[in-house]
């Protein structure tokens, strides 16, 4: 079943969005805002994001730039009260995959996510993640640093794999727990800590840094 993101401030249209989707077997995530906007696209845990342009705090433009930056390929659709030929380009050259402007028929908005998705699962299947010395194999579930062999728990591979799909990027605790423990976890546990502690163990302390105040990252 494949995992959208609504990105919409105006409720009524995010309303109608998300019970469309729902009813043609999707599951929906809706945030009103471009900060969780971007928080919830970087974990990785969404299929296709239907993004608005005009968001509280960073608009739709700077979501879309910050998740290309940062490596994330999931197909965006822009949906935008916005129809100006400037904006169509500037958000097709920032990294959207679609555009369509508002008012509009949910029937062509639907035809158009079917689309990319199916696009997106003709891409090329990354089945080998790779940073410096560390690699991680998506398959076989093995990960070597360098000619080092390592045996990684089910939860530790899962944090390495974000890792490694976000390289240079700073992870808030809380982006890492609802990656890897879901959106249910206790966000005061300091159970972050304690497998970011045994990852190092594994791999090397300087493998995976502290952001202090802020969160971890894998050095690019």
């Amino acid at each position: 079943m494949n995992r959208i993101l609504i990105v919409e401030d105006e409720e009524r249209i995010a309303s109608f969005v998300e019970k469309g989707l729902r009813s043609n077997g999707f599951t929906t995530t809706v945030v009103g805002d471009g900060e969780a906007a971007y928080e919830y696209a970087v974990t990785g845990a969404f299929d296709l994001v239907v993004l608005d342009i005009g968001l509280p705090g960073r608009d739709g433009f700077t979501v879309l730039r910050e998740m290309r930056e940062a490596r994330v390929t999931v197909p965006v659709i822009v949906l935008t009260a916005r129809d100006s030929v400037r904006d169509t380009v500037a958000g097709l050259e920032g990294g959207a995959d679609d555009w369509m402007t508002k008012p509009f028929r949910f029937e062509e908005l639907l035809a158009r996510v079917r689309l990319r998705l199916r696009t997106a699962a003709r891409a090329p299947e990354v089945t080998v993640l790779r940073s410096g010395p560390l690699t991680l194999d998506l398959r076989t579930r093995r990960a070597r640093s360098g000619d080092r062999t390592v045996d990684l728990t089910a939860r530790e591979f899962v944090l390495l794999e974000l890792f490694l799909r976000h390289p240079g990027q700073v992870l808030s605790r809380e982006q890492i727990l609802s990656h890897v423990w879901g959106y249910d976890f206790d966000p005061g546990s300091n159970i972050v800590d304690v497998y970011v502690r045994a990852l190092r163990k594994k791999l090397g302390a300087e493998r995976v840094e502290t952001v202090r105040g802020v969160g971890y990252r894998l050095p690019a």
